[in-house]
């Protein structure tokens, strides 16, 4: 069976695909399961469900705290796991893990790739993962589990570096709009439009999702014209924690992405 990511964009057609963020165990413990069902119900493409850890370097205050809220509830990877294993029949879209490196190797890195397997993740992204390591110690058992380890790339990543990135992972490829942290902004100035239009010329071979500092029309349209989708994960974060449930969290998203 073709992983769920492949056949995500093999079939999107020309449809622009919406994929998003949320951290397990924030804003309650028992919630991961009815947050990826209501998504899933209100035809979210793709969803990144982040790992708690007390030290997320690229993620702005929102994720943080949300990572903090998670680990006081008593988030761990195997009750993760648990609980994306319980849905797992239900759940027909990809699920992408977010996490850095740290707690998934001291779970293990092939229990990892297994308990993706075993739970219906289609892939992870790690952030802080070095390519090197990437290639020598983490793609060879995720190739055995049909896993896509996805690549961040930012402005500032060379084009030698990009064409390696492509090269040597499948599924897509995460674009980062700016070198910051995470966090909405208002509009993408002429320098991400520029880079967005740099890497459209260099016709990758794996499609590309662009992520970081989307909340409103404008960031959303910018990142679904240059790329095969958008993913938005502060704004949506905020949301959940606010309202502390999902389906009004997403039609509060909803609403100011049309303005």
């Amino acid at each position: 069976m073709m992983n769920k990511i492949n056949s995500l964009f093999a079939n999107r057609g020309d449809k622009k695909l919406l994929s998003l963020y949320f951290c397990a165990g924030a804003p309650t413990l028992d919630g991961t399961a009815d947050t990826i069902l209501t998504m899933q119900a209100k035809s979210i493409s793709m969803i990144e469900v982040g790992i708690p850890f007390s030290d997320p370097m690229a993620d702005g205050p929102v994720i943080q705290e949300a990572a903090t809220t998670a680990l006081k509830n008593g988030m761990t990877l195997k009750t993760l796991f648990a609980q994306l294993a319980a849905i797992k029949e239900q759940v027909t879209i990809p699920l992408v893990l977010m996490g850095y490196l740290n707690p998934i190797m001291q779970y293990g890195i092939e229990q990892f790739c297994q308990s993706c397997v075993d739970s219906g993740v289609s892939g992870v992204i790690i952030p802080d993962l070095p390519f090197d390591d990437y290639l020598t110690n983490v793609k060879p058992a995720a190739d055995k589990y049909d896993l896509r380890i996805i690549m961040l790339i930012t402005p500032e990543t060379s084009e030698e570096r990009i064409r390696f990135i492509d090269d040597h992972t499948d599924g897509f490829i995460y674009m980062v709009s700016s070198a910051a942290i995470t966090g909405a902004q208002k509009n993408f100035d002429e320098a991400k439009q520029e880079y967005f239009r740099r890497i459209n010329a260099m016709n990758l071979r794996n499609p590309r999702m662009i992520g970081f500092g989307i909340s409103n029309a404008q960031t959303l349209k910018a990142a679904q014209d240059n790329a095969a989708g958008a993913i938005i994960g502060s704004k949506f974060v905020q949301l959940l924690q606010a309202h502390g449930n999902a389906a009004v969290a997403l039609d509060v998203l909803f609403k100011a992405l049309e303005q």
